[in-house]
């Protein structure tokens, strides 16, 4: 898989092709170079470590938009067996912004529904880069019934710029959908298990992720508003997007703090773009973690565990 280099990685990319180079050298000759190349993987191993664990939340947004960086459906193919997905809302059409279907974690049934983008052009504007519209809320909300109906756990993923905000899907109640999903997402009587995986987008993000646990990926983001439209508000100009970065709080490590996120899932080193199926092992010790501790609860106090999180986000000031 092709990785896409960003604007940081310079050293990275650099010492990724010396061990390229030296490995195809090492297995045209006698000589190995095995000590050699065990110097430059470690190398590049301290390299990868010290360069994403100092990373500024600029930096954090453009891995979290990373086009390689796994998706919904990626995790579904990695995590989940016997994935049957659902289409429609039953009142206006299909949205492939949201992907929805029922599946089998290690043994227990569950609902998965995740926002989905593209990973080229094509694709993007198929998924509308996955940006949702009121009818992928709705099928989504469909799910929610669905899985409490037959008592199945949820499961969610996000990764949305946010909410689609063209005329259309305005026209068509882009807002009542997103807050009729938030509204009754708290009062679902089965466990709810939300993942930020990349982007985590004002309403468009909130419309799928009113979990009992909500977790993120240590490199994604969760905002109210992207960096671009808050410099464009408050400073008239997309230029200051890089200090609205540092002022939204937009990093795992800083939303942790308010009590917005229940937890952290680290990343490989790296970033999730670089290996998929770690990052996938890694998150399913969490899903199975968290999704143990809510089967325990009944289903009035899971509805109760649920309302009283959110009652709590929030950090006040005299």
């Amino acid at each position: 898989m092709s990785i896409q280099p960003l604007i940081f990685e310079s050293e990275i990319i650099e010492l990724e092709k010396k061990l390229e180079d030296l490995k195809n050298i090492s297995s045209l000759e006698d000589d190995s170079f095995e000590e050699e190349i065990d110097v430059l993987e470690k190398k590049l191993l301290r390299v990868k470590t010290n360069i994403y664990n100092s990373l500024d939340p600029s930096q954090k947004i453009m891995v979290a938009r990373h086009p390689m960086r796994p998706y919904a459906l990626d995790y579904i193919k990695l995590l989940f067996d016997d994935f049957i997905e659902f289409h429609g809302d039953r009142l206006y059409r299909d949205d492939p912004a949201i992907v929805c279907g029922v599946a089998k974690f290690v043994d227990t049934h569950v609902m998965v529904i995740g926002s989905q983008k593209g990973r080229n052009t094509k694709e993007n504007i198929y998924r509308n880069f996955g940006m949702a519209s009121p009818e992928g809320y709705r099928k989504a909300l469909r799910m929610f019934y669905m899985a409490e109906k037959f008592k199945r756990p949820i499961i969610t993923f996000v990764d949305t710029p946010g909410a689609y905000p063209g005329v259309g899907a305005e026209e068509r109640g882009q807002a009542e959908a997103i807050a009729k999903n938030i509204r009754e997402m708290a009062g679902l009587k089965v466990p709810v298990i939300t993942i930020i995986s990349g982007e985590g987008g004002s309403g468009g993000a909130l419309g799928i992720a009113v979990g009992n646990r909500v977790l993120m990926l240590s490199h994604s983001v969760y905002s109210v508003i992207s960096p671009e439209g808050c410099s464009s508000i408050l400073w008239k100009s997309p230029e200051y997007s890089i200090k609205a970065c540092e002022s939204l709080k937009l990093t795992a490590q800083d939303v942790i703090k308010f009590g917005v996120i229940d937890e952290i899932i680290p990343e490989p080193v790296g970033g999730a773009h670089r290996n998929y199926a770690e990052t996938a092992d890694i998150v399913k010790i969490y899903i199975q973690k968290h999704l143990k501790e809510l089967s325990a609860l009944s289903p009035d106090e899971l509805v109760e565990d649920r309302i009283g999180k959110y009652r709590k986000i929030g950090v006040f000031g005299s």
